[in-house]
């Protein structure tokens, strides 16, 4: 089994403001993305790099709530408050032809469902309570379909160089990137918890968090 960096996420609390803001960070604008009937969300696309994205999501205002919590934390007062201030990079996501056995080598990743927008299917791997494992440095897993979201995907002109990973335990992060093998350029290192992706861009090298 094989993990590989699949994309970034960034939250925010209004789509529309969340993609002006990577915009504004990485010059280029937002390709339009789809609504998340599972969880009551939805999102805009941009594609950095070979079979990876960026996501940019937010609470869906038309949709109805989910009867259990959102992913990426998006329910928790903690992270409403951090986006009441601005988007941020909140975490990032492995893809895997195996994801029973992720989940089974790293049980902190959450249980498998399944969800599926046009012609985009795909099982992911969620905690239950919706929480980000490790502040959103441990990845989320999921396995797609068919189809990758890429392959629909112009060229933005963005390259991820770099996904940088800190954490004051990162000693306990270290055996379940082993377990998982990650494949990708994330550097993790112990120290004050920090989420940071390094883009080339048309303003240059671009750091978002």
């Amino acid at each position: 089994m094989r993990c590989e960096l699949d994309h970034l996420v960034v939250a925010c609390k209004d789509l529309d403001q969340g993609a002006a803001w990577v915009a504004a960070q990485l010059g280029v604008e937002m390709q339009p993305g789809g609504k998340h009937p599972l969880m009551g969300t939805h999102n805009r696309l941009l594609r950095v790099g070979e079979r990876i994205y960026l996501e940019v999501i937010a609470i869906d205002p038309e949709a109805p709530a989910p009867e259990r919590p959102r992913w990426f934390d998006l329910d928790s007062p903690d992270m409403q408050a951090r986006l009441e201030q601005s988007p941020a990079l909140v975490t990032w996501a492995v893809r895997t032809d195996r994801i029973a056995e992720a989940v089974t080598r790293v049980t902190e990743l959450g249980q498998v469902l399944a969800a599926q927008r046009g012609s985009l299917s795909w099982r992911i791997a969620i905690p239950e309570d919706g929480r980000l494992q490790f502040g959103g440095l441990l990845p989320m897993a999921l396995q797609w379909g068919d189809v990758h979201p890429t392959d629909s995907m112009p060229p933005s002109g963005c390259d991820l160089i770099e996904l940088s990973l800190a954490h004051p335990m990162s000693a306990g992060l270290v055996p379940m990137f082993r377990a998982l093998r990650i494949a990708g350029p994330v550097d993790l290192k112990p120290g004050p918890k920090a989420l940071i992706a390094r883009l080339q861009t048309p303003k240059g090298m671009v750091e978002i968090s």
